[in-house]
């Protein structure tokens, strides 16, 4: 039996992590393949996608004509950006990316604790959720997706995937790019400190934790093995203590 919403076997369910959901001030939109929908449902993005208030997935390989997509883009409060790294791409310390949302006479309540953004944009970070391989298929079939403006990383980060390879060091998981990226937007003072954005990295950690532990299980034969693939697995792996 699996959850219906976190997609996990009930016994390793994680939606106590993404309750109460995070209210960061910002609209993250996940392009998830069709491969990432159906062959892991477990993956990150939809992990993020439960712990994130006011975010959405939407899945397919053309987005050109998906009337959901076509809709944000073209309503103005929202402010897109593709995540996607490059020379022409923009980071939080850069001077016209910040001023778009922290005018001069902007201040922070401090009663409240949110930001007054005097230009009302709310910030629309798109993250393309699927395998390195089939993320290039998406642009590949998407070219209007770079003519948005882009958004990187201001900092170097790694990933803690420990039981999944990264094709580069630098390359990190959907939901580790949610986090550093709400971390980052905080450093700028783009939005509030009072967001609290270590439920991602809660219930991530906890997914490897899980993960490693039941390919253990496999490996001792505790465990009936569930995928063709299992089979490569035939080492007892440390399981990390976060």
């Amino acid at each position: 039996m699996r959850c219906y919403k976190c997609f996990r076997p009930k016994e390793f369910c994680l939606c106590s992590f993404s309750t109460p959901q995070i209210e960061s001030g910002i609209k993250f939109i996940f392009l998830m393949h069709p491969k990432e929908a159906k062959r892991q449902r477990t993956g990150t993005g939809r992990l993020a996608h439960i712990c994130l208030a006011d975010s959405e997935i939407l899945q397919g390989l053309e987005f050109s004509e998906n009337a959901r997509l076509r809709e944000l883009l073209k309503n103005k409060k929202f402010f897109p950006v593709l995540m996607y790294p490059g020379n022409d791409s923009w980071n939080v310390n850069d001077e016209n990316f910040a001023k778009l949302f922290l005018p001069k006479n902007c201040e922070e309540n401090q009663n409240e604790k949110k930001f007054k953004l005097c230009e009302q944009k709310i910030l629309m970070p798109i993250i393309i959720d699927a395998t390195w391989f089939c993320s290039r298929k998406i642009i590949e079939h998407n070219k209007f997706l770079l003519a948005l403006p882009k958004l990187s990383f201001a900092k170097n980060y790694s990933s803690i995937f420990t039981f999944k390879h990264e094709p580069r060091p630098e390359c990190v998981s959907t939901i580790e790019t949610c986090y550093y990226l709400i971390k980052e937007l905080q450093e700028a003072k783009i939005i509030s400190q009072s967001v609290n954005p270590e439920p991602l990295m809660a219930i991530f950690k906890r997914l490897i934790s899980d993960q490693l532990r039941a390919e253990n299980e496999r490996v001792q034969g505790l465990r009936p093995s569930t995928h063709g693939y299992d089979w490569k697995y035939n080492k007892i792996r440390e399981i990390p203590n976060f």
